[in-house]
């Protein structure tokens, strides 16, 4: 069954399609944010799924309009954890950034992950100046340093692991 929303103009969605890889592979590059070997990433874990189902650990939340994709989230649980989950990749299309669709998706992933049974949920990005604007957007969504690694992506781009509690844990 597909699920899908409507809120105003946006659609989100759970399930992957065919389409999917490519859709997504366009999308991140379309932001200029990241590298091609990102975007090849990004399409190998779409890949996964569409091969393996929910037993490859990625889950997908895609917003759309007007059959026109304009972000989505991967995330899934960390192996070998009881409640924690890790957001792989949220990326919004250059066109609609600003909008809202980026709270959107991560409220609603929010919420899946604590139907799943999560309690808490992880978000990496760099350390580089340019990925300001990523850091900014976990801290407003209420996400908090857990770690930083110097020169982890390479010389001089470290990486920071943000960290939020969806729920208390019993």
């Amino acid at each position: 069954m597909i699920e899908a929303l409507l809120e105003g103009e946006v659609c989100f969605r759970v399930e992957v399609g065919p389409d999917d890889p490519t859709r997504i592979a366009d999308l991140v590059t379309a932001t200029g944010m990241f590298s091609a070997g990102e975007a090849d990433l990004a399409r190998e874990l779409v890949e996964e799924r569409l091969a393996r189902g929910l037993a490859s650990g990625y889950r997908f939340l895609f917003a759309e309009r007007d059959g026109r994709l304009l972000g989505y989230a991967c995330f899934g649980p960390v192996p070998l954890t009881r409640s924690s989950f890790d957001l792989y990749w949220i990326a919004v299309g250059p066109g609609v950034r600003h909008g809202g669709i980026g709270r959107r998706l991560i409220q609603r992933v929010e919420r899946m992950v604590v139907e799943l049974g999560g309690a808490r949920l992880y978000a990496d990005t760099s350390l580089r100046p340019d990925y300001e604007p990523s850091r900014a957007f976990y801290r407003a969504m209420g996400y908090v340093e857990a770690a930083r690694f110097a020169d982890f992506y390479a010389p001089g781009d470290g990486k920071i692991v943000f960290e939020k509690q969806l729920v208390v844990e019993t």
